[in-house]
């Protein structure tokens, strides 16, 4: 099995997780007229290109994340969980203001709603998720595989022995034509 590097799982999860994070902040805590900090940004006067450079900087912050966390993946001192967490937490959360300033830079400020006390919380859980994909489901799959009793091999070139003896075939006969038909066969 093969293992997805750090860097990439931090590169494919921060932006994520910020998207989401400011998704479940416009859809569960502001009302139904708020929209999401992307949505906000996109029809500013930036349009696309202000998406594509909230793009980078989430990558930018996916790769300080991942550097934060070890991006080796061995390292000599792993980062402990509660400051992985937090690093995660402030990852995301920076993702996340970026949009809303580039928004709030952009486009119309008041569309964006409110729910900040509860994108804090959001954050946080956003936080232990990256706590989960960067170092427990690793750990716990390491620890899995050490534990999987492996199948028992043979060595090469040593057969093991019949448990049956080998049956023992008799030697052909020899073949009867019409002369020797009336003949009876040869004594042992």
């Amino acid at each position: 099995m093969h293992r997805i590097p750090l860097t990439l799982r931090a590169l494919v999860l921060v932006p994520l997780l910020a998207v989401l994070v400011d998704f479940a902040r416009a859809t569960l805590a502001c009302g139904p007229r708020a929209e999401t900090c992307l949505e906000a940004a996109g029809r500013g006067w930036l349009g696309a290109a202000g998406l594509a450079l909230l793009g980078v900087y989430s990558v930018v912050l996916a790769l300080g994340v991942a550097r934060i966390a070890g991006s080796t993946d061995a390292p000599l001192r792993p980062l402990p969980v509660a400051r992985l967490w937090l690093t995660g937490t402030l990852g995301v959360a920076a993702a996340v203001a970026g949009q809303a300033l580039l928004a709030g830079a952009t486009g119309d400020p008041a569309a964006l709603g409110g729910g900040w006390l509860e994108l804090a919380g959001f954050c946080v859980a956003a936080g232990g998720v990256l706590v989960l994909a960067l170092r427990i489901a690793p750990a716990a799959a390491a620890l899995v595989r050490e534990l999987r009793p492996s199948a028992p091999r043979i060595a090469p070139g040593l057969a093991p022995e019949p448990a049956l003896p080998l049956l023992t075939v008799p030697a052909a006969a020899a073949p009867r034509t019409p002369a020797t038909a009336e003949r009876a066969p040869p004594a042992s």
